[in-house]
């Protein structure tokens, strides 16, 4: 049974999801101005919220897609996935979504305590953002009218993998906020939804039987490969105006970023010459992986 939540868990997706915390923490300590014990319980207080954030929205994701059939492939419910293969029961991981949301909350509110102190305004403003990132990782794909399928994945995905994600674990550690800091959090932000595009790039099919309305089932296979190039060329634009607008940083290695945009570049050659949309799986871990090398890369040059 353990393995099965374990699974379901999907813990390959930990990495992009802990991306944003890696590169709000660099943005953090690179104003210098964050004592080293303060940077590094709010640093892993936000990073362990995240990364149950992220556990709660696939456990809905298994449950939801059970619920609204989109797990139905060809008449048949599919195997890997724990709820709708049997392993797991509905009942079962709705009581896991309720546990790992409580979890999420209760180390978000902590970590905001920690941070803002008794500025209780404060406190609830944070709170409430979390509540409503809690909500968001539960209704994309679960309840009665879960957003990922209306086509509305990718807009939320950018706000809490990119804006909120970075800019605001950025904004949390050191009290303050710069307006240069929304360049990497776009960065990553886009990256991330470049990750869900690959994904809907290649369910496309299966999406439109199943009545889950993806951008890429909105505009179309084709369509749908030029909206990725704008997002890897937005997410290298945004990141390169940023060291341009920033040259006092701590940022160093930029031949390892360069090699970075080489994989890029060869992976949207790659999109763009295929047809078998099953031939993209392979991609979303090139890409996935790429981006949370990038914020790592970022969060040692300002933490080394």
């Amino acid at each position: 049974m353990l393995r099965d939540y374990i699974q379901a868990a999907r813990l390959r997706t930990l990495p992009l999801a802990s991306a944003c915390i890696l590169t709000g923490g660099a943005l953090a300590a690179a104003t210098g101005d964050v004592a080293s014990s303060r940077f590094t319980s709010l640093f892993l207080g936000c990073l362990l919220t995240v990364v149950l954030l992220q556990v709660l929205s696939n456990f809905a994701n298994d449950l939801g897609d059970f619920e609204n059939g989109a797990d139905r492939v060809e008449g048949s419910e599919r195997s890997d996935r724990a709820v709708a293969s049997g392993r797991i029961t509905a009942a079962q991981m709705k009581r896991a979504v309720l546990l790992t949301g409580a979890l999420a909350f209760i180390t978000g509110t902590a970590t905001v305590a920690l941070a803002v102190g008794d500025a209780w305004l404060q406190l609830l403003l944070w709170v409430a953002a979390g509540a409503v990132s809690i909500i968001a990782a539960y209704t994309y794909t679960a309840g009665q009218r879960p957003y990922g399928y209306s086509g509305l994945g990718d807009i939320s995905v950018l706000i809490f993998f990119g804006f909120t994600g970075v800019a605001g674990t950025a904004a949390l550690i050191t009290g303050q906020m710069n307006p240069l800091w929304w360049l990497p959090a776009a960065t990553i932000g886009l990256l991330s939804v470049a990750v869900l595009n690959l994904n809907n790039l290649r369910d496309h099919v299966s999406d439109a039987a199943t009545g889950k309305h993806t951008l890429v089932v909105r505009m179309g296979f084709q369509k749908a490969k030029r909206y990725h190039l704008l997002l890897v060329v937005g997410a290298w634009t945004a990141l390169l105006t940023f060291w341009q607008l920033d040259p006092s940083g701590p940022w160093r290695g930029q031949l390892w970023y360069g090699l970075f945009g080489l994989v890029h570049a060869r992976h949207l050659a790659f999109v763009f010459r295929t047809e078998d949309p099953a031939e993209l799986d392979g991609e979303l871990k090139k890409i996935a992986l790429s981006t949370f090398a990038i914020a790592l890369f970022l969060f040692l040059s300002a933490t080394a």
